[in-house]
């Protein structure tokens, strides 16, 4: 599980990508704790994206958890409601329910 604090945008979005990455293939389902987060611009949405399209090339899981109402804001605004597997807890994204 990967805890994310303040924001994802295109200041930290590469050194994230290259965290992910790493977690990713390291692990068979990837957990994100999106509670900390309170900002995300198109860099960082892009990071996500480019995450999510490895981990379904490696067969992985890649799912979030604690999205705030502006990420959920954000994923509205880009149609990307429904794209990556959003749990209402931390137990439940760790079990996949």
């Amino acid at each position: 599980m990967v805890d994310l604090d303040g924001a994802i945008d295109f200041s930290n979005s590469h050194g994230l990508r290259t965290k992910l990455f790493e977690t990713l293939a390291a692990t068979p389902r990837l957990v994100l704790n999106m509670s900390g987060i309170r900002y995300v611009d198109s860099a960082g949405i892009a990071t996500l994206v480019e995450v999510l399209k490895q981990a379904r090339v490696l067969q992985k899981d890649f799912v979030l958890f604690g999205v705030g109402t502006t990420f959920r804001d954000v994923l509205r605004l880009t149609n990307l409601v429904g794209v990556f597997q959003v749990f209402d807890s931390e137990e439940h994204a760790l079990a996949g329910q």
